[in-house]
């Protein structure tokens, strides 16, 4: 099916829309914000809007995004190198894109709220199979609050995966990922 759908990456996500695929996060995003503006993703004013395209870029970022993955499936210094980098990276979200805002998006959910939504329900998954905490309260009490106003609310809260499932895909990913490597 992912052949069909996304023949270049034949992975998800993929939004099928009147028959049509959309593939990627952040262009499926768009394609929702642009088909159905009654309920807007994007802040009005152009200067906003730029700095939420802005977040979500830096956040899909393939360098960025291996310290999260190296965090998840790294081991010994790589992995100590990696909580430290993704430390780095969750200090920046806090202080320079979330601030002192109920929402990367102000009070409303938005795209970029959309964007890095994954940590809200995988974060604490992952720091559980690697035994780290790096996201917590003391650390980033902005970004945890975030988490938690942003999974409290009723449209996520319904769609949130349970957390035993995830944990245990998660910890099936990770096992398959090390004996790969170990060979």
């Amino acid at each position: 099916m992912l052949s069909k759908y996304n023949p270049v990456h034949k992975k998800i996500p993929v939004l099928v829309h009147n028959g049509k695929p959309i593939v990627e996060s952040a262009v499926i995003m768009e394609y929702i914000e642009e088909t159905w503006p009654r309920n807007p993703l994007l802040p009005k004013d152009p200067y906003e809007k730029a700095m939420a395209r802005f977040w979500i870029n830096f956040m899909d970022n393939k360098d960025k995004a291996a310290s999260f993955l190296s965090f998840f499936i790294g081991v010994g210094e790589e992995h100590k190198k990696a909580a430290k980098e993704a430390k780095e990276m969750l200090k920046i979200l806090e202080e320079e894109a979330l601030g002192e805002k109920k929402y990367f998006g102000g009070d409303e959910i938005g795209m970029v709220d959309l964007a890095i939504g994954w940590m809200a329900a995988s974060f604490v998954v992952i720091e559980e199979i690697v035994d780290v905490k790096i996201l917590d309260a003391e650390s980033f009490p902005r970004l945890h609050a975030w988490i938690q106003n942003f999974r409290a609310h009723p449209v996520i809260k319904n769609n949130l995966p349970d957390h035993d499932k995830l944990l245990f895909s998660y910890t099936q990913k990770r096992q398959m990922f090390l004996a790969s490597t170990a060979t």
